[in-house]
């Protein structure tokens, strides 16, 4: 397959030697002594658009915290191009789940956007039109332009989760970590995260995003890792994405209904029950 520009094919990821976005090594974390991830080592190379799966209580949005200092380990550590979090802070974008914000709020779409300017300005600087003008190119690239003054609690779940986006983008990070973007929300919604997250892969930055549809990992990632407390597997989705490490990842409550072989970046076609398919 010939590609052009940025754009690159699994074997390409996978043979070129690559700089990590994001290393964690040994890592544990536990609540109340219960562990929710177990030794966990994962290497995420720079411009890779990478899901993470596995089934409730796998630990899935726990690690997404934990590469982001919100949760403390027990053990191990994580670093960011090769340094701890706290010195790589800004070139890091998170899309928390929606259910995080109080949607009752009072403040408006723009205001919310440009918060994600806050940790490029520092303590004592305000946003200025500059961070204004950011917010609002963002919120256009996201379908949202003609919200800026509309107050989020307004806002449909879709249209929640779009200024979500746009607030990542204003921080111009170079790793994007995202918690269930695609949850609840609608076809059209759907369609726009997609074809944005292919943006920033293209422009050579490196998201990760916590998935729960197994149906579209093949369609809608290059790199997928595999997780059920531990780390099961890593890599490119061609190689990774399989029947014996989806089994290793839920167990009997995978069905598979075929498997497409020669199809390239085609996965295997399942059902997983409704209790394991997100979370």
């Amino acid at each position: 397959m010939t590609t052009t520009g940025h754009e690159r094919t699994e074997d390409d990821l996978s043979r070129a030697p690559q700089e990590l976005a994001v290393e964690v090594e040994d890592l544990t974390v536990a609540y109340q002594e219960r562990p929710v991830l177990w030794d966990v080592d994962l290497q995420v190379p720079a411009g890779v658009l990478m899901a993470i799966v596995g089934p409730n209580g796998a630990g899935k949005s726990t690690l997404i915290k934990a590469m982001l200092g919100l949760v403390t380990p027990v053990a191990g550590r994580v670093r960011i191009f090769g340094r701890p979090y706290a010195d790589q802070r800004l070139l890091v974008g998170y899309v928390p789940q929606r259910n995080s914000v109080d949607w009752d709020f009072p403040t408006t779409v723009l205001d919310l956007v440009v918060m994600g300017r806050y940790g490029a300005l520092g303590w004592f600087r305000r946003p200025g039109g500059a961070e204004r003008k950011k917010a609002r190119e963002a919120l256009e690239r996201v379908g949202m332009g003609e919200f800026v003054n509309r107050q989020i609690r307004q806002l449909s779940g879709g249209q929640q989760q779009r200024i979500f986006l746009a607030r990542a983008l204003v921080q111009e990070a170079q790793v994007y970590l995202m918690d269930e973007p695609f949850q609840g929300v609608d076809a059209t919604t759907e369609r726009t995260i997609v074809s944005l997250l292919k943006e920033l892969r293209a422009s050579g930055k490196t998201v990760v995003v916590v998935h729960h549809d197994l149906q579209t990992v093949s369609e809608y990632f290059d790199w997928v890792t595999l997780l059920n407390v531990r780390r099961i597997a890593s890599g490119p989705v061609r190689k990774t994405f399989t029947e014996q490490n989806l089994r290793l990842t839920y167990g009997g409550r995978v069905a598979f209904l075929t498997h497409h072989t020669h199809r390239e970046n085609a996965g295997p076609s399942f059902e997983v029950g409704a209790q394991d398919s997100a979370g």
